[in-house]
């Protein structure tokens, strides 16, 4: 039961303390003992609301103190938490609300004016709870009065005695939904008896390496992937959480990680990216005397260049993990092992641009396009399947049908190598390799391999039609600010890190990248922006 895991921190945990910059602008301290008091206000709230084992309940909400009591409160009661992700388009987030027949919305006052224009199409939820006090209460003009409660008020109300109830395992726990890059977003249903192996396994020193001592500062959403399974984890072995809400620009978390005491973090590399501007504006700051020790990433391939920098102005040591909402999401984390400790750096570096090994509970294979198994020998790629007790059968209420084959395996759409240690190292996804001349192009090194250049912030790497080669790659760069390049300048400095025919037959400078809802770089709509460059312009 996930309930076990709060009642475990409030007990042994109590004074561990929690930092939440609300989104009211003020920063709150709180411990573990009342968010687990909390939890159990929720849990008396959902009952007086008639909520029943089963019913979903939904969050449009930031990382916060509020947030985790729901995690633990709606799931702990028997209903499934049901986090939404507010950086879906608006017509996205009324499907899958509707879709999940979500009886309860729970919403920060950043999202009062979405939830206010959404709600006449919400065709389930039956009450709206307002995530403030009421000295911050908002105008929600599409929400009936009677419909509409206050946090602090509602929940600050009830009894702080609650009993959990144990049931099966199996049952949901919570639904998280992918981010819809074609058709409409899919459902994933988590259970309990998932998430608490997931959590095992997230706090192994080979995996995330999560204990008391860590101060983390959770910059991954809590409505994306359930935040990794961190808040879980941390309440498991009563680790400090640091919770930024919606303050992520690079002079938020700074401060938080000074203030704090920060010494691990989550995030994926658009955050970091925003940190390492600020502090290319102030270059008096010393990151070093932050104390990170380690700073973790996902969601997107890691650059050589942030590795290099986290090591060199920071001196922690980065790593990423790969998985996917269908994953739960962790498959594969990126540590070495004791025998590559005499690596050189470059050998070292090169470890650390693979996504990782797998860890305990997953297993793993690459097929090729007609089903076959390839070897893990580091060079033939194939698609990912993977089968564990915390990998998705399916989608819920089935959509897309039977997802596994005949072994139990889930097709992941990624494309990878893995190499005889185990090493999974992305290739790019099914939809997004490149090929050229009946050769494979990987998108993703030719990515990484850009942005090692001092003047590119960002880049993306497309196949354009070639009317010879079949396709071509395009590179899509956003330069850093104050830094100039030219096309001869990237394409100059890439023939000297890929091999010859990889190059890009042409670059494309942009003001900025379109991104999923979960900070991924959009590919199709640079492919719709760019489908009609043909790669042969460029010759």
């Amino acid at each position: 039961m996930i309930s076990s895991l709060i009642d475990h921190a409030a007990t042994f945990h109590g004074d561990t303390e929690l930092v939440s910059r609300l989104p009211e602008g003020n920063v709150r301290r709180t411990t573990w003992r009342d968010v687990g008091e909390r939890s159990k206000q929720v849990a008396n709230a959902l009952t007086e609301l008639g909520i029943e084992r089963g019913d979903r309940v939904a969050t449009l909400a930031w990382n916060s103190d509020r947030h985790l009591a729901l995690y633990f409160g709606v799931s702990g009661s028997g209903a499934v938490m049901h986090t939404v992700n507010p950086r879906l388009f608006p017509e996205q987030i009324t499907y899958i609300i509707n879709h999940a027949e979500d009886r309860v919305l729970f919403f920060d006052i950043t999202f009062a004016s979405m939830v206010g224009a959404l709600a006449p199409a919400l065709e389930t939820v039956e009450h709206f709870v307002v995530m403030t006090d009421r000295a911050h209460m908002p105008d929600v003009p599409g929400v009936p009065a009677e419909r509409l409660l206050c946090w602090e008020e509602f929940i600050g109300r009830q009894s702080t005695h609650y009993d959990w109830p144990e049931f099966d395992e199996r049952s949901a726990s919570s639904l998280c939904y992918t981010s819809g890059t074609t058709g409409n977003p899919k459902g994933v249903l988590y259970s309990h008896r998932s998430t608490m192996l997931h959590t095992l396994m997230t706090a192994a020193r080979d995996a995330i390496d999560i204990h008391s001592g860590s101060v983390i500062l959770l910059v991954v959403p809590m409505f994306h992937a359930n935040a990794w399974g961190t808040p879980y984890t941390a309440a498991m072995v009563g680790a400090k959480l640091v919770m930024p809400g919606p303050h992520l620009d690079g002079e938020s978390v700074y401060q938080l990680m000074k203030t704090e005491g920060v010494n691990q973090s989550q995030g994926v590399p658009t955050v970091w990216m925003m940190l390492f501007a600020y502090l290319d504006e102030h270059p008096e700051i010393d990151p070093r005397e932050l104390g990170l020790d380690y700073a973790g990433t996902g969601g997107a391939a890691l650059p050589l260049s942030m590795i290099e920098r986290f090591e060199r102005d920071f001196g922690a040591e980065t790593f990423q993990g790969w998985g996917m909402t269908e994953t739960s999401p962790l498959c594969v984390v990126g540590r070495p092992l004791p025998k590559h400790a005499g690596l050189g750096l470059d050998e070292q570096h090169r470890l650390r641009l693979k996504q990782g090994r797998g860890v305990w509970g997953v297993d793993f294979k690459i097929v090729d396009d007609d089903g076959n198994e390839l070897p893990w020998d580091g060079k033939a790629f194939g698609e990912v399947w993977v089968r564990g007790p915390w990998i998705a059968s399916g989608y819920f209420r089935g959509e897309g049908g039977d997802k596994l084959d005949g072994d139990g395996f889930f097709p992941t759409g990624d494309v990878a190598t893995i190499d005889p240690d185990g090493y999974l190292q992305l290739v790019d996804r099914t939809k997004d390799v490149i090929k050229s001349g009946g050769e494979w192009v990987s998108s993703i090194d030719l990515e990484n391999a850009a942005m090692g250049h001092p003047a590119v912030a960002e880049a993306a790497v497309i196949g354009v039609p070639h009317p010879k080669w079949q396709e071509r790659p395009l590179l899509i760069a956003v330069l850093r600010n104050g830094h100039d390049a030219t096309r001869e300048d990237l394409l100059e400095y890439l023939s000297g890190q890929v091999a010859k025919w990889w190059l890009p037959d042409d670059v494309v400078f942009v003001d900025e990248l379109p991104h999923t809802a979960t900070g991924k770089v959009l590919k199709v709509k640079l492919r719709e922006q760019f489908r009609d460059r043909n790669g042969s312009q460029a010759e």
